[in-house]
């Protein structure tokens, strides 16, 4: 069975390092301990006092000063990795883990995963290649020697920079090595780790690069285990949850999100709040406790951006300057119908078809496969139908051979309605209000991705009224627009209320109009 050196740097909170020692060796598993030496002595020593009757705790033996995307880091996890191997022999696989990561798995269920696989567990990849890093430099990390702290030390990080970028003063990469990035929370065999440590020792020019490359604890044990490890043998993801804001900060767990960090894919979550007591101490059962299974989800990450990323579209107010002349013609009518289920819309416009020769396109801007006839290539990407949707739709009305149209929208894509109401053309907008049933939204979060079939229901049950809001949200703001000729049915009306409306909308007579509303399947769900 699967037992797990824990690589634990902190350098806070002695007590809740205490407790998270205690909590992950009294399952049979080993912890290793590196406290920064820039924290308080006293702080050290409380911990280590503690501690010092656990045979399954150790310390590194030399504490470094650490600071973030320094060498010092990575210098702390060698520290303590190298206590690890002499002290921990029947360990077989190593944890990288923080002070404010916890467990959201059982310890028996740790073990098995490990089990299943004989792999390490370490996302990598290509540094130059990938799109991991998402703002500031890239290549300069590698390419330039860094002295300086960003953070504490700013303008000196700059202007060494500066002064290489001048006089040409770049350097190469260690030629035999393909440099890889990815997440600092690994989970290592001990194999690997022992053969990284073999590596450290005999190539110093490489311990040289790395001690001046820009946050090297992304790129240096990223980079030796894909050189040393054969790739089938290594999986290339973290097994800790953890999240970012769009601002690059670690997102922060609260009592709240027990539910959640459950149901995700993965053995430990990082951050956890310090104020998040309650947290903790279910956590801390839950991982001591036996036969539980967890149904993994895994919407965490979609669902923080769905929450987190309301009301942050940018609304475009006028057209872009190379769509000005592209008008879809003074003389042409487009119909748009708006309905949030989908399915209820397309059935009344099949209905409009039948009964009309109006020419129907449903949902060409939402759905990638949309059925449009060959347009010389517009039409085959939605992104490339969206970015150019009024020389779409001209092109449209001339294969049709009308100056009629109709045409389906999500509600939430006010943008488009916008740039069609700012056009010559004669635009109409029908608005279809229907009820909302809590298992259509739980089906609708499913379905967009917020949600799986083992989302927990407490879960569920927090997440529906967000969701209803932000339904009535997209029909509000279509309110607020100030469209003009914007008519309304509704699943609560009868045939008859909603046949005035639509014959308006249609420019049709009402008792066809009467016809269509009165299907007796539109609403059904």
């Amino acid at each position: 069975m699967a037992r797990i050196a824990f690589i634990l740097l902190c350098h806070k909170d002695p007590e809740g390092i205490i407790r998270q020692a205690e909590r992950l060796t009294v399952a049979g598993d080993f912890m290793s301990i590196h406290f920064d030496g820039r924290a308080p002595r006293a702080a050290y020593e409380r911990i280590s006092g503690a501690l010092a009757g656990n045979p399954n705790v150790v310390f590194a033996s030399r504490r470094v000063k650490c600071g973030w995307g320094e060498w010092s880091l990575v210098q702390a996890t060698l520290n303590a990795i190298e206590a690890a191997l002499a002290a921990f022999p029947s360990a077989t696989h190593f944890y990288m883990l923080s002070g404010d990561c916890m467990a959201i798995k059982s310890a028996e269920f740790v073990h098995d995963f490990l089990d299943r696989e004989d792999v390490d567990y370490i996302e990598s990849f290509d540094f130059l290649g990938s799109d991991w890093i998402k703002t500031g430099i890239k290549e300069e990390r590698l390419i330039y020697r860094h002295w300086f702290n960003e953070r504490a030390r700013k303008r000196l990080f700059y202007a060494s920079l500066e002064v290489q970028r001048r006089l040409g003063l770049s350097r190469e990469v260690p030629r035999d090595l393909q440099v890889m990035i990815g997440s600092q929370w690994w989970c290592l065999r001990r194999g690997t780790i022992e053969k990284v440590m073999d590596f450290c020792r005999a190539r110093p020019d490489v311990l040289r690069f790395f001690r001046t490359t820009w946050i090297p604890d992304e790129t240096f044990f990223q980079t030796l285990v894909r050189h040393l490890v054969a790739d089938a043998e290594i999986r290339s993801r973290t097994l800790t949850f953890l999240m970012f804001s769009d601002y690059g900060m670690p997102v922060t767990f609260y009592n709240d999100h027990y539910d959640l960090l459950l149901s995700q894919d993965f053995l430990f979550a990082r951050k956890i709040s310090p104020d998040a007591q309650e947290l903790k101490a279910r956590l801390g059962e839950l991982y001591l406790s036996t036969g539980v299974s967890f149904p993994i989800s895994g919407e965490g990450r979609r669902l923080y951006a769905f929450l987190t990323g309301r009301g942050r579209e940018g609304r475009r107010f006028a057209p872009r300057f190379w769509e000005k002349e592209a008008t879809l013609g003074r003389n042409r009518e487009l119909m748009i119908v708006t309905c949030k289920k989908w399915h209820v819309a397309k059935r009344l416009v099949a209905r409009v078809r039948d009964k009309t020769n109006i020419p129907v396109l449903e949902y060409i801007f939402n759905e990638e496969n949309a059925g449009l006839p060959d347009l010389g290539g517009i039409e085959k990407r939605l992104e490339k139908r969206t970015r150019h949707r009024r020389a779409l739709m001209r092109m449209l009305y001339d294969w049709y051979g009308s100056d009629r149209m109709l045409v389906c929208l999500d509600p939430s894509n006010i943008d488009l309605m916008q740039d069609f109401y700012a056009d010559k053309a004669l635009v109409r907008l029908l608005e279809i209000e229907c009820r909302f049933t809590d298992e259509y939204l739980i089906g609708h979060a499913r379905r967009v991705g917020l949600a799986g079939e083992r989302t927990p229901q407490e879960t569920l049950e927090r997440l529906l009224p967000t969701i209803r809001f932000d339904l009535k949200f997209e029909s509000d703001r279509i309110r607020d627009a100030g469209f003009e000729r914007v008519y309304r049915i509704a699943e609560d009306a009868t045939p008859e209320r909603n046949a005035g409306p639509l014959a308006e909308f249609l420019s049709i007579p009402t008792e066809m109009a009467h016809e269509i509303a009165a299907t007796n399947y539109l609403f059904a769900d």
